[in-house]
């Protein structure tokens, strides 16, 4: 969130108000003292934001994460768990429009090296249904093959489309997450700069998450993967075989039925 989506508005000498107006950022509290409270105002008014996700730096310490629902707090981030690494929180917003987190400092004599920083993502037409759902570092993560016209959509609207082979899979059961080398021939989109030239073999490379769960495994050929970025990190969803992919879209188009154009090239 940029700076001009920022506005203190201090109501009292124990508690500090911030507004934040984008659907995505990150918020600094250095020194953590007492307590604040950062409420989630999109300036888009039109849009239901139903999914709040969370995910503390690396070096957060100094404060526990809540959140407001009718006047009461609730726990989704603890400092012992802010410190964990890969650690992302995601909670149902029962206002979309207006979501209030309160930051309470720990008591500490020395704060002087402490901060409290966090990222944050609002997410849309999401669903909250299901026990493990605050473990999931993804809400949206798919564990089956799409279908025609899911593929057909994923090339429209995902954050990244690109054309590569799978270098290697390593997983992480602590963490709950596998993550999918990708050696790409074709980067078609990408949001940031995830995928990236290797200076020493000029090779185009990055890094793919998905879930445990999905059991990904190596295999042989070429995919089309397309994804979303949370957090600075691509997030797997549809991967067909590249082969496979152009007969779909080709077939579409002589149709007619193609949501987009696609550069086949």
């Amino acid at each position: 969130c940029l700076d001009s989506g920022l506005s203190w508005e201090p109501r009292s000498r124990a508690v500090e108000q911030v507004h934040l107006r984008c659907t995505e950022g990150s918020l600094e509290w250095m020194y953590p003292a007492r307590a604040l409270r950062v409420v989630l105002e999109p300036n888009l008014s039109s849009a239901r934001h139903t999914t709040v996700c969370i995910k503390p730096a690396s070096d957060f310490q100094g404060a526990s994460i809540y959140v407001e629902r009718a006047g009461q707090l609730h726990l989704v981030v603890s400092e012992a768990e802010g410190a964990r690494s890969h650690h992302v929180s995601c909670f149902s917003a029962h206002t979309p429009q207006r979501v209030a987190l309160f930051l309470q400092a720990s008591p500490q004599r020395d704060i002087s090296r402490r901060m409290a920083s966090f990222q944050y993502e609002l997410l849309s037409n999401q669903s909250a249904a299901g026990p493990d759902f605050k473990k999931m570092a993804l809400v949206e993560a798919m564990c089956r093959p799409c279908d025609n016209v899911e593929v057909l959509m994923a090339i429209c609207s995902s954050d990244f489309v690109v054309k590569g082979s799978i270098r290697n899979v390593s997983h992480d059961s602590e963490n709950h997450m596998s993550q999918v080398d990708v050696s790409v021939q074709k980067v078609y989109r990408q949001k940031n700069r995830i995928f990236q030239q290797d200076e020493a073999s000029g090779e185009w490379r990055g890094p793919i998450r998905t879930l445990l769960q999905c059991k990904v495994k190596k295999g042989g050929g070429d995919f089309l993967f397309t994804g979303n970025e949370h957090f600075g990190e691509a997030w797997l969803g549809c991967a067909p075989r590249f082969k496979d992919f152009m007969f779909v879209y080709r077939a579409a188009r002589e149709r007619g039925a193609n949501p987009c154009e696609f550069q086949l090239n």
